[in-house]
């Protein structure tokens, strides 16, 4: 019989991970609405990962593609924190098309994932 859901400890693991990158998604977007606020200040709190990761590409994102940045990344931690549900609800990792188990590949890699990729290509 194959598993219907991933073990609690499996889950704790998968929640670990997630809590990292919500806790990194949060600062990467308190970054962003800092240069909203602060466009034209480029001082010492232009240091984070990415600030400098956005400065690459070009001196100066423009405002309307810093406010993108911020909506993408507001998107993410509304998924992050809806993965963070199922987990508690124990529906972590449970494709919403097949309701099989998601890799675990797939989900380290897209820890909000709620498609298989069977599904995903399914899709396009």
């Amino acid at each position: 019989m194959s598993k219907t859901r991933y073990s609690d400890s499996e889950l704790q693991e998968f929640k670990d991970l997630i809590l990292g990158k919500l806790k990194e998604a949060q600062e990467d977007l308190a970054l962003l609405r800092g240069s909203l606020s602060h466009s034209d200040d480029h001082g010492t709190d232009d240091t984070g990962r990415s600030f400098n990761m956005m400065e690459d590409g070009s001196d100066t994102l423009s405002r309307e593609e810093v406010a993108q940045l911020a909506s993408r990344q507001e998107k993410f931690i509304s998924n992050l924190q809806n993965a963070l549900v199922r987990i508690e609800n124990k529906t972590y990792g449970v494709c919403r098309v097949t309701g099989k188990l998601i890799q675990k590949e797939r989900l380290r890699l897209v820890p909000h994932a709620t498609l298989s990729i069977e599904a995903k290509n399914a899709q396009s």
